[in-house]
């Protein structure tokens, strides 16, 4: 057989040329595409406002920031101050826009309502919502072919089957609907597809009250998403709850109690703490979800530990709280280097590395660190991070500007990359007791707009935490 696969001989991949094919010109004059219009996504638009690039944002929901309306009751850990980009807050206020009470912490709806709608709207009919992108390649070329490859446009196709060409692609499409499985070792229980379960933040006291009112709820994880939904189950009435973790101890999600930089977040520790301590909610250690099983008395849900050992509950709901993976397969046909481990780039992996990495202590990072071979594409904001649970929207906001910059050609302003932090918290005392009596304990979302880490910390986050101490 002459062409064996062991072979030496190279496959010689035939060059071409279309009648369609773009020139560098051509290509130069297409739009950024921007996928997502959430506040990463439009702060990258703001910032290809300001350098005059021309711009298109494909949003898959049916409204601008459609994820965050799906925790729009939540209210989050930091102030409006530290939730606005800084380019957004100048065209915003161009336009006669008046900021918000910058000491206000802000609801997921609030944030829409009065900030990421009225970004929007300054866009017009460069927003496009309703527009799922589900694959991303190059104009006539698969990810093999190489020559000629940087001078064509990207080749974005709708669900629709339309199909876009862009100069560069901004990919700001989160992780919010790609929640990790209910599962340990990062598999599905058996059985986990059988059965209903709520992802993270389902509003407990308000749309969703009847699903939950009077019912025995498990709610599974140990990050903020799920300290927020067990503290609003126990408002409830005549409504059990068990929780439940892998871990041996639920020290990491109580945090630092009152020595917590942000005193909301503080006190949700403290508060589910005092709530596990009554008896008002089981906790359960230990637990490796292995298997739901559906039973005329509820959903028997059964844990395997590493060791073999089993424990089961039987529950009549579950709420998912077990944090987020990025999607990359809409770039299947790009060159993408992502590392083994987080799915980000592997140039940040190690930056944000949750085993080593808190969210204070991540190092500011831009364009070069988000860089894939793949001339053109980065992916921004969540997405970036893959599994870390690391992430900060203020870092979101300065991976915008530097990749934009870079984009514009400015490459001392992309490579200038600075994030600033406050060492102490941007919530004071103060601000959370007093707003907390008007409008109840400040919560937060995985994933999502939360702000600096416990000082004091110790532990570090794992997948399970659902975001960690930062989203």
């Amino acid at each position: 057989m002459s062409d064996r696969c062991c072979g030496t001989t190279a496959i010689e991949i035939e060059p071409f040329t279309t009648p369609q094919q773009t020139t560098p010109g051509q290509t130069g004059a297409l739009p950024v595409v921007v996928i997502g219009a959430g506040p990463v996504g439009l702060a990258a638009a703001a910032h290809l406002a300001e350098r005059g690039i021309d711009f298109t944002i494909l949003e898959a929901g049916d409204r601008v920031a459609a994820s965050v309306a799906q925790w729009g009751h939540v209210r989050v850990f930091s102030p409006w101050k530290y939730n606005v980009d800084a380019a957004a807050r100048r065209l915003l206020e161009a336009d006669g826009w008046t900021a918000p009470d910058g000491e206000w912490l802000p609801t997921g709806a609030e944030l829409i309502d009065d900030y990421l709608a009225p970004l929007a709207k300054l866009f017009g009919d460069r927003v496009r919502l309703g527009v799922k992108v589900t694959a991303i390649s190059r104009l006539g070329y698969d990810r093999v072919r190489t020559a000629g490859r940087e001078e064509v446009p990207f080749l974005i196709r709708l669900e629709s089957g339309e199909e876009l060409r862009a100069r560069a692609i901004v990919d700001a499409s989160g992780t919010y609907t790609s929640p990790n499985v209910l599962g340990a070792s990062g598999l599905p229980a058996h059985g986990e597809g059988a059965v209903f379960v709520d992802h993270a933040l389902p509003d407990v006291l308000g749309a969703d009250r009847d699903r939950y009112e009077g019912r025995h709820t498990l709610v599974v994880g140990a990050g903020h998403s799920a300290a927020t939904t067990l503290l609003a189950l126990a408002e409830l009435p005549d409504t059990p709850i068990t929780w439940a973790i892998r871990g041996g101890s639920a020290s990491r999600t109580y945090g630092g109690g009152d020595a917590d930089a942000l005193p909301a977040r503080g006190a949700l520790g403290t508060r589910l703490r005092a709530h596990v301590e009554s008896g008002r909610i089981t906790l359960l250690t230990g637990f490796f979800t292995h298997r739901v099983n559906a039973t005329d008395q509820g959903v028997e849900v059964v844990s395997r530990d590493p060791s073999g050992h089993e424990q089961s509950v039987t529950v009549d709901r579950i709420v998912s709280a077990t944090g987020y993976r990025p999607d990359h397969s809409i770039a299947a046909e790009l060159r993408l280097d992502l590392d083994p481990v987080l799915g980000s780039t592997r140039a940040l992996a190690p930056l944000i590395d949750p085993n080593q990495h808190s969210c204070g202590t991540v190092p500011a990072h831009g364009v070069d660190e988000l860089a894939h071979p793949e001339p053109g594409y980065y992916a921004v904001g969540v997405k970036s991070y893959g599994r870390a649970p690391t992430f900060l929207m203020a870092t979101g906001y300065e991976q915008v500007r530097s990749v934009v910059s870079a984009l514009a050609g400015d490459w001392d302003a992309a490579r200038d990359v600075q994030l600033d932090l406050p060492e102490t918290g941007v919530c004071s005392s103060n601000l959370a007791e007093a707003q907390e009596q008007r409008v109840g304990l400040a919560t937060g979302i995985s994933g999502g707009l939360l702000s600096t880490p416990l000082p004091l910390a110790t532990a570090t986050a794992t997948a399970e935490s659902g975001g960690g101490c930062c989203g």
